[in-house]
């Protein structure tokens, strides 16, 4: 009986790996079924790209978009306050009865008016007498000899104006040279 037994048992070892076998082959994925997973895969992945390609579009047009308003309303602050000198300006010229002091004290206003909104607009004014030459922001008409160091601005024929420091109009100046 023992060497009965020990067939059948070299028959049931050897019906163990063909066992293991089959569960192992069933557990992995068939060809078919990697590929439909794979291509699930790059699916997600070409839809996330398209989002993603879609979403930097819509950035690009929202910033193109901005940077034209922000150029085309860039002197908004500054007109809003520019109607306020025009109004000034209107109202003195629509009185008839206006004596020659009431003129220049209204045209003084106006003044101060247009002034105060250079200002919020960090617009400056360039008067430099008496200051050195600086060719960036004054543009000599003529040079003078005068007592004094050279190059220095002597006379000032029309103001200049910088925009955040950058000259938007030189000064017209007149600038010594050293006497003969």
């Amino acid at each position: 009986m023992s060497q009965a037994q020990e067939p059948q048992n070299t028959e049931a070892s050897e019906a163990t790996p063909a066992t293991e076998e089959t569960n192992s082959t069933d557990t992995l994925p068939s060809l078919e079924e990697q590929l439909q997973a794979a291509e699930a895969k790059a699916a997600e992945a070409q839809d996330a790209w398209l989002r993603a390609k879609a979403e930097g579009e819509n950035i690009r047009r929202r910033a193109q978009e901005d940077i034209s308003k922000a150029s085309k309303f860039a002197v908004e602050k500054f007109a809003s306050e520019l109607i306020a000198v025009k109004d000034s300006l209107e109202a003195a010229l629509a009185s008839d009865k206006q004596t020659a002091e009431d003129l220049k004290a209204g045209v003084e206003l106006t003044l101060k008016q247009l002034i105060s909104a250079f200002e919020k607009s960090a617009l400056l004014e360039i008067n430099p007498l008496d200051e050195k030459f600086d060719p960036h922001k004054h543009q000599a008409i003529s040079q003078l000899e005068a007592d004094g160091e050279p190059n220095r601005i002597i006379n000032v024929l029309q103001k200049g104006y910088a925009l955040h420091d950058r000259v938007i109009r030189p000064a017209l100046v007149v600038v010594s040279k050293a006497k003969a």
